[in-house]
Formats: C-alpha cells, sequence, structure tokens
C-alpha cells in the first residue's frame, strides 16, 4: 500500500472512527469493510447487526458497513484494521493462517464429523482460542461465520473417488494446507486469485476448482463448470475481527454490547447460509449441472498421511482436541 494512499485512508478512518455530536449525545461510529458481495449471507449478518446496535444502544452506536472491496483488497482490510484507520472486517480463517499459524488447522480435511461438531467447535473452547489468538496481531476476534463445506467443481469429468483428481489442475487459495491437500488427493494445486478464477477456467488454466455451493453460484462458474461433487472436504469459517486499538478505547459496556450482538449476528448468519446453500444447489442443477454425492470414507482415508505431517505440533494438538468434541 502506497504511503500516500495509506495517509488517506488513516485521515478518513479517523474522522468515521471518532465520536461525534448527535441530537446532543455522542455517537460512536464503527466502519466495516469485507470483500464479499452485498447479498452475501456474511454481509447481510452484518447489516443485522447494525441495526441491532443501533436499538441496543438507542441511536449512540451506529456501524457502516463497505461490502464489495469498497475499502481495498483483504491483504488491505486486515492491515487497516490492525492499525485502526478502520473498525472491523470479515476474513476468512484460510487467508488469515500466514499470519495467524493455528487457523491452519481448519484447512486440514475432514477433520469435522458433521455441522453439528463444526458448531461445538467454533462455540465451545477451541473456538474461543482461535479468537483470542488474533490478539497478538493487533485484532480481536469476536465472531465466526458460517462458510459452509467446501467441494470439487471441474470442467469435463465429475469427480467420484479420489483417483478422478489426478493430473488434474485445482485451483486452490493461497493457503499451505489448501495446497497440501490437494496433493495428498493426488491433484496438481495452482493458487489463483478469487477474481481470475474464471478466466482462468474458460482458457484452461486450470480443470477446476473447489468452493461451497453459494459462491459457486454467485461467482457464475457453473457456467463452465458441469460437474459438482459434494465431498465435502473442507469447512473453514469466517472470522468477524475488530481492531484492537479502538476495542481497548471502547467502554466496558460499548464491547460488551458489540460482542453479544456480533454472537446474534453470527447465528442470524448460520440460519442464511444453510438458505442459500440449499437454493444455490437447486438453481445450478437448473443449469445443468449435475451434482455428484460421491463416498466421503474414500477421500477422508486418502488424506490420512496429511494428519502425520502435524504430530507433534501445535497443529496437531488442535486436531485432537477438535476431535474429542462431543
Amino acid at each position: 500500500m502506497g504511503k500516500y494512499r495509506l495517509l488517506l485512508l488513516l485521515l478518513a478512518g479517523f474522522t468515521h472512527l471518532s465520536c461525534t455530536e448527535y441530537n446532543n449525545q455522542k455517537v460512536t461510529v464503527l466502519k466495516v469493510g469485507h470483500v464479499l458481495h452485498a447479498k452475501h449471507p456474511v454481509n447481510e449478518a452484518l447489516l443485522f447487526m447494525a441495526k441491532r446496535l443501533q436499538e441496543e444502544s438507542r441511536g449512540r452506536i451506529k456501524m457502516k458497513v463497505y461490502p464489495n472491496a469498497q475499502l481495498g483488497s483483504s491483504v488491505e482490510l486486515l492491515e487497516q484494521t490492525k492499525l485502526g484507520i478502520i473498525t472491523m472486517t470479515a476474513s476468512s480463517a484460510a487467508f488469515l493462517e500466514g499470519f495467524l499459524p493455528d487457523m491452519g488447522v481448519f484447512g486440514l480435511p475432514y477433520i469435522f464429523r458433521d455441522t453439528d461438531h463444526f458448531f461445538k467447535v467454533l462455540d465451545g473452547k477451541v473456538g474461543r482460542e482461535l479468537l483470542a489468538s488474533a490478539r497478538k496481531r493487533n485484532l480481536v476476534g469476536l465472531a465466526y461465520f458460517d462458510s459452509g463445506s467446501r467441494s470439487f467443481y471441474m470442467k469435463d469429468k465429475p469427480i467420484k473417488a479420489p483417483s478422478d483428481l489426478k493430473g488434474n489442475k485445482i485451483r486452490v487459495m493461497q493457503s499451505k494446507m489448501a495446497i497440501n491437500m490437494i496433493k495428498g488427493l493426488g491433484g496438481s494445486p495452482t493458487p489463483i486469485s478469487y477474481g481470475e478464477l474464471y478466466t482462468a477456467l474458460q482458457q484452461g488454466v486450470v480443470d477446476g476448482a473447489e468452493n461451497n455451493p453459494p459462491s459457486f453460484y454467485s461467482s457464475r462458474h457453473y457456467e463452465i463448470c458441469k460437474f459438482y461433487s459434494l465431498d465435502q472436504h473442507t469447512r473453514v469459517p469466517d472470522l468477524l475481527l475488530a481492531s484492537k486499538k479502538h476495542w481497548d478505547g471502547f467502554p466496558t459496556q460499548t464491547r460488551e454490547l458489540i460482542t453479544r450482538v456480533a454472537r446474534e449476528a453470527s447465528l442470524f448468519q448460520r440460519q442464511l447460509w444453510q438458505k442459500q446453500s440449499d437454493e444455490a444447489l437447486a438453481k445450478v442443477q437448473k443449469e445443468g449441472v449435475t451434482i455428484i454425492r460421491p463416498d466421503i470414507h474414500n477421500f477422508a482415508q486418502e488424506v490420512q498421511p496429511l494428519y502425520d505431517e502435524y504430530k507433534g505440533t501445535t497443529i496437531g494438538s488442535l486436531l485432537s482436541r477438535i476431535r474429542n468434541v462431543m
């Protein structure tokens, strides 16, 4: 980020985040940016949160939400949040693993038995500890948002077994865990930015990709990829993160209110996510996509050696604790 642009953002951030007078009362304005589109369940949950904060604070806390990367890329938004330029951002746990290594545990395939187990982990001690770890990077973890399970979609062939991935170039996020997972299943991982993926699929740079149903639909990747295999290899949540700089400056009552309402927004978003996920699967089928439901056990068995690499490490310890959550 250029120094001139950073200075402008700092000035803009302090203007928005300082307390202002409104009808003879101090109003705290929370500025929240993210890269997801306006109809995404995360954005709708943030709007829900904004409404609840205004109601609960009787207008003393206002939250402005900026979707669609209006305030910058994922990297820029995290930097702005750390510096206190904006109040909060929402980010994928996969994206965070570069500077919060423990978040990488979410990138390990098939560590959750089902959706209920996933939520028990997020809502329990392990989930709370991972949120708290963000403080090491001048961030405050407030809540998790559901991002569903990720599955493979391909241009020319269905994925019914791990062997079907061999020799195929699969787009992945710039995540060490994601790359290792594709290698473990026999595919060729190819990191490409999400914005460039549609063209990469069109031009044959990659043979397929992996994502959740709402993203598969909203990206219009179904126009190119006509096979969607619900192997559900990973469940990687999004996190709502606040600037520690601003958080520490809030009164205790304000912090407690924001924490409680963030939790409400998280539960609200889970319901939205499930609804949109079901709708997305129905819509892509209408567009000619073949939905495959392979035997997940075969995929889980194939990646067993990947777990062995983390024995004796923090990730290995987290994996063991997650599996013991009942």
